[in-house]
């Protein structure tokens, strides 16, 4: 099947999110009927609903998780028609006056944490019960769990680490400290062991957009190098490089198709749908980011025949990737991320204005394709995934796991296969230690660029000043506020629990 329109069943859970006032939400915990998770199909339901909370963060109006991860890298400018044009976003883009009532990073906060309390429903309820799925059900709610602590701690630091929900109304229930960054990183280990103990091999998933064994074995490894656990990532990289059920797509250009969904190259993808309603200001079934990220129209971009329309011009490449690509010599996979100015009017198209943000190019990686959408009405129905795993990151984490642990020939052989897809030489076979770190380094800004992993790396490498602070970034940008909302109902925070610097 290619897709599956997902369903939050609200007929037996109450998820807690901190932006809700204690007096306007149900009894939190409650279910329905006692007896919900005495099915084994229930249980089947109530994890789609994961996927949904899933889908919905990263491809929210406006405040998508997947658009958040971008914005304080330097691979894309926020865009917009002015430097006002949703301020919010604005503001993580240039680095300034990043507010701890930002509504963009306080919903995805929010969202991610209304997952876990459904995971942590899930697991709570099922490991008390004796589903004949109950291995499954288990391993694949504590794989979206590891998956959301994960993304909090990267970007927010040490953050509150609940596995259980409240089961009262009163501030008292609600309140719990942050946890450290090195308690999340346990928690999510352990959660994943779990899941790859129970998920089962990818041709033995139910649906495609499910996540399989060697999901869970490629994100733990990247939780590990994330910890500086170099040596214990290398087994599981290994692992999922020797399944032939992943390899990377022959051509670079068909990564981000419609007919590569789900396809060899991906290990976690969320789906979306076209679905003949034009949607905008709530949840939706289409990726209204696409349109969000076009080139914009109203007088900007002419883009006859490139085979893209119009968007809202948010999302633009950076001058600094352009030059990257062009210093590399690559050429394949640049035209499968940007299109500059000139090849834009090579094709037949023009630029008719001046763009926000515009510093020579456009995108082509989750471009706006008219083949991907109902119409090219004002505001598009697209149908595009996101690949939020895939298997080229994969294979450049084990070369930066394999270079750390002094196995230089391993790390090249598999930067290699990322490069040679892309149509570039092999690495020098003398190059090793630092000088092939750095070119680990500029592998992954070219191959996952508007992809949102450049900065987070960046950070944790400690290049982030080096690479950034002429653009206005300083350390305190490392983290993002922990909203205010969550410091005003978490009666275990205090203003003193702020990230540094807001």
């Amino acid at each position: 099947m290619k897709k599956i329109i997902y369903s939050v069943i609200g007929i037996f859970l109450i998820t807690v999110a901190c932006s809700k006032e204690f007096t306007e939400v149900p009894p939190v915990g409650v279910l329905e009927s006692t007896t919900f998770f005495e099915s084994e199909s229930n249980a089947e339901e109530a994890l789609i609903g994961l996927y949904d909370l899933m889908q919905f963060n990263y491809a929210k109006e406006w405040s998508s998780a997947y658009f958040l991860k971008i914005l304080p890298g330097d691979a894309g400018n926020a865009g917009g028609a002015t430097s006002t044009d949703q301020k919010q976003l604005q503001d993580i883009d240039d680095y300034t006056n990043v507010s701890i009532s930002n509504p963009s990073i306080e919903s995805v906060w929010n969202l991610y944490y209304k997952t876990i309390s459904l995971a942590n429903t899930i697991i709570n309820e099922v490991e008390a019960g004796s589903l004949s799925n109950k291995e499954f059900v288990l391993a694949e709610a504590k794989f979206m769990r590891a998956w959301c602590y994960f993304e909090l701690t990267t970007m927010w630091g040490d953050v509150p680490l609940r596995l259980v929900n409240p089961t009262a109304i009163s501030p008292e229930a609600f309140a719990i400290p942050k946890s450290t960054r090195a308690e999340i990183y346990a928690q999510v280990e352990a959660d994943l062991a779990d899941a790859i103990a129970g998920l089962p091999d990818r041709a033995s998933v139910k649906y495609n957009f499910r996540v399989s064994k060697g999901t869970a074995q490629a994100f733990l490894g990247k939780v590990l190098v994330f910890n500086g656990k170099n040596a214990e990532a290398i087994p599981y990289f290994q692992a999922v490089i020797s399944k032939p059920a992943y390899d990377l797509e022959p051509n670079v250009a068909d990564v981000w198709l419609k007919e590569s969904e789900f396809g060899i190259e991906s290990l976690f993808e969320l789906g979306y749908i076209s679905n003949g309603i034009i949607e905008g200001g709530g949840r939706t079934e289409n990726n209204i980011h696409i349109q969000l990220m076009g080139p914009r129209g109203d007088g900007f971009f002419d883009l006859t025949g490139t085979g893209l329309i119009n968007g809202w011009g948010f999302n633009l490449p950076t001058a600094k990737l352009i030059n990257a690509f062009e210093a590399a010599g690559d050429v394949t996979r640049k035209a499968a991320t940007i299109m500059t100015e000139a090849e834009l009017s090579a094709a037949g198209g023009s630029l008719t204005g001046t763009p926000w943000d515009y510093e020579g190019a456009l995108r082509t990686k989750y471009a706006t394709r008219l083949s991907e959408t109902l119409s090219d009405d004002i505001v598009a129905n697209y149908t595009t995934n996101w690949r939020l795993l895939r298997y080229a990151e994969v294979l450049l984490l084990a070369a930066e796991a394999y270079n750390a642990e002094g196995q230089d020939g391993n790390a090249r052989t598999e930067v290699n296969k990322v490069r040679n897809r892309a149509g570039l030489a092999d690495l020098p076979s003398t190059l090793s230690g630092t000088a092939l770190f750095d070119a680990i380094v500029n592998e992954k800004y070219l191959e996952l660029a508007h992809e949102g992993q450049r900065f987070w790396d960046l950070v944790r490498w400690g290049r982030a000043s080096a690479e950034l602070s002429s653009a206005g970034y300083t350390s305190i940008n490392d983290l993002f506020p922990i909203p205010a909302s969550e410091i005003d109902k978490n009666d275990a925070l205090t203003t003193a629990d702020q990230n540094p610097g807001y």
